[in-house]
């Protein structure tokens, strides 16, 4: 039986400095959906920061926590879902992602360090941020790419711009309305959350 989805789901996935957050708030308003961001829902359950869970409790506790908000994140079918760049490391949360339009924001070094620096706050890059983000990137990029029904490349574009080439792109599958309203003059460049 197939069903019609007025708003469907769309969930970014990518590394650090892609964009997922600020893209996603743009995509969210676009197709009158809430965005649901993993790491914000991550810190408002436990209170505290990313850094302060992986410094007081470890990575892994990290991911068990992740694990859960994702899985709660993805059965919410009237949202944007944009995931920390490291959830997709998960099997059981790539098995979730089966079925969903999952969008691969792509980004190279030099976009991702001037996006976010790699100095706020991001546990994973905190020594030699530039040499481990290459490293996440080799390991994670056959990740994302085998998840993703979509890829965008963010290089050295506006989140409009990336925002604009989504919505064209998910009403070329089949989501999304031509009559959907059109956010204009957003030209800040893409900015990124915490992962």
């Amino acid at each position: 039986m197939v069903t019609n989805r007025v708003n469907p789901r769309v969930v970014l996935i990518g590394p650090p400095g892609a964009g997922k957050t600020t893209v996603g708030q743009l995509i969210a308003r676009r197709l009158g959906l809430e965005l649901l961001d993993t790491d914000a829902l991550i810190v408002a359950r436990e209170g505290r920061s990313i850094p302060d869970i992986f410094v007081d409790s470890g990575e892994p506790y990290f991911r068990e926590i992740e694990r859960e908000v994702v899985a709660l994140a993805l059965r919410d079918a009237q949202a944007v879902v944009a995931l920390g760049g490291g959830a997709i490391l998960d099997e059981g949360t790539r098995a979730e992602l089966a079925g969903h339009t999952v969008v691969f924001l792509d980004v190279a070094l030099r976009d991702a360090s001037r996006r976010v620096g790699f100095d706020q706050g991001r546990p994973l890059l905190a020594l030699n941020p530039r040499g481990q983000w290459l490293a996440l990137m080799e390991y994670r990029r056959p990740l994302y790419q085998s998840l993703a029904s979509l890829q965008i490349d963010t290089n050295g574009r506006t989140s409009q711009q990336v925002a604009d080439d989504l919505v064209s792109r998910l009403r070329d599958i089949g989501h999304g309305s031509a009559d959907e309203p059109s956010e204009v003059g957003e030209q800040s460049p893409v900015e990124s959350g915490p992962a």
